[in-house]
């Protein structure tokens, strides 16, 4: 039970650091390229796969990473919202964005795992 409750707190600490980040970047972003979204989420996935790699080469254990990567990433990164600004880029006839939108949410957190890998690798 001590586990649920430290990842779920983890979870909203994820949550709140969103928010935060997501709040700072669209006042100062004024364009319909939903990048608050984009950033949190290529920043997830980099730290997911420092956090892979750590756990990978026994930096941290096993219950370290479930706070690091199931709470804490898991509050934090947005992939819903990404899909939902696609179907709205869509809806809007913007459908040239929504697909453009669409490989970078899938491509960019991808290299940024495998980044975010090499990094957490570094020294092994």
């Amino acid at each position: 039970m001590g586990e649920f409750l430290l990842v779920c707190i983890c979870g909203g600490l994820g949550a709140v650091s969103r928010f935060v980040l997501n709040t700072s970047i669209q006042r100062w972003w004024d364009r319909v390229f939903p990048l608050s979204t984009f950033v949190i989420n290529i920043m997830a996935a980099f730290f997911a796969g420092i956090a892979a790699a750590a756990y990978y080469y026994q930096t941290v254990n096993y219950f370290t990473y479930l706070l690091f990567v199931a709470g804490f990433l898991g509050g934090f990164s947005t992939f819903s919202t990404a899909i939902n600004e696609m179907v709205s880029l869509a809806k809007g006839k913007r459908i040239g964005m929504a697909l453009g939108y669409f490989a970078v949410t899938v491509l960019i957190p991808f290299l940024m795992v495998v980044l975010g890998w090499w990094v957490g690798a570094m020294g092994h």
